[in-house]
């Protein structure tokens, strides 16, 4: 069986499995159970998602980015910063700020990115050694100027924290604002459902069928994964192997940066040192996992996001779970299986997984 397929089944069983924990043991409806597991899923999955498309972008372009972490660290936290003075100094109103905030982070992604390139593909670099780099420039960066611009004595904000401007909205919000009310069917069929996301959430599953398709039917495509399969080869025909190194490691910091902004700008308005909690890693065990494809890799997400998912659903529904199981209501039993489901999958495929020929590997010509 190909690993992508597995990849999909396994999600399905997990999301199913938890499912079926949740039903059991609570006295809500299946269906607002169900609909609840597999929104979250989705809404929980979109960092690893993208920071999974990061890595790809990155390795099949022959260049191993252990940097994800960092980049997708220091962009939840400048993207925040930036829409914080765009509302509350600028005077922007609260979406477009969110919006600029976005961009920023994404920013942020890319400009790390290029450091990384910098040094793997023109300095030559150990590529584990610059992403290690990368993770502790961010930690630094982001702990200091967080303590340093809110909370020390004399800071920049007089150590208290600005009113930051909330969150995107979902699609069912967003459809009514831009509607100004006169959708109200349209709205109450997508309020509360499965699609109701929110627009980053979105954009990673847009983003997973682009990058497929980018990757496998373009000319663009063709010559990233000769670079990442023979560079030697690749530059005798004309590529410039160096240029589509830079190009394609820039392209995954653009994702991880996306991927960051979803931590302060989508999912909580507020920013925490180290709030990432190892996601850039999971995420690059999902690309593995997806072999290094990007509907693959979006299958281990979902895996992942599935286990994390029931941890937030079972405290949606705890009022309804009986004593017998309280032991699901301790947070760190939970909590775990994530990264007991990275070291599980880790050690089961390690060996089985194909990566590109020329990964890791710095190119003299």
């Amino acid at each position: 069986m190909e690993l992508k397929r597995f990849g999909f089944i396994a999600a399905i069983i997990i999301v199913l499995f938890s499912v079926v924990v949740l039903i059991g043991s609570s006295q809500s409806s299946p269906l607002i159970i169900i609909g609840s597991m597999i929104a979250t899923t989705i809404a929980v999955a979109t960092p690893l998602t993208l920071g999974a498309l990061s890595g790809l972008y990155c390795e099949r372009a022959g260049v191993v980015n252990i940097g994800i972490e960092g980049m997708m660290l220091a962009a939840a936290f400048f993207g925040w910063l930036a829409s914080i003075y765009m509302n509350s100094i600028f005077g922007w109103a609260a979406l477009p700020s969110l919006i600029g905030g976005v961009f920023f982070a994404m920013l942020t992604g890319g400009l790390f990115a290029l450091l990384h390139a910098v040094l793997s593909v023109t300095f030559k670099v150990d590529q584990i050694i610059g992403g290690t780099v990368i993770n502790i420039l961010a930690i630094g960066i982001t702990g200091f100027l967080n303590r340093q611009m809110f909370f020390d004595k004399g800071s920049i904000f007089g150590g208290n924290v600005p009113h930051a401007p909330g969150t995107l909205p979902s699609l069912g919000k967003a459809i009514n604002s831009i509607c100004n009310g006169g959708c109200d069917g349209l709205v109450n069929s997508i309020s509360g459902s499965v699609i109701d996301q929110k627009p980053i959430a979105l954009l990673a599953i847009l983003l997973v069928i682009f990058t497929h398709y980018l990757l496998f039917y373009t000319r663009w495509g063709l010559r990233m994964r000769a670079v990442g399969e023979h560079p030697r080869a690749a530059d005798t025909v004309g590529i410039n192997v160096q240029r589509m190194r830079y190009a394609n490691v820039i392209i995954g910091g653009l994702m991880a940066g996306l991927g960051g902004a979803y931590f302060t700008l989508e999912s909580v308005p507020s920013f925490e040192p180290l709030m990432t909690n190892g996601r850039g890693f999971i995420a690059l065990a999902a690309m593995i996992f997806g072999n290094w494809t990007p509907f693959g890799a979006w299958a281990a997400a979902l895996v992942f996001g599935a286990s994390q998912a029931m941890q937030i659903n079972l405290q949606i529904f705890r009022e309804s779970i009986p004593p017998q199981l309280a032991v699901l209501q301790i947070s760190y039993v939970v909590g775990l299986t994530p990264y007991i489901l990275t070291m599980l999958i880790l050690t089961g495929i390690i060996g089985k997984t194909t990566p590109p020929a020329a990964d890791g590997q710095p190119y003299e010509k």
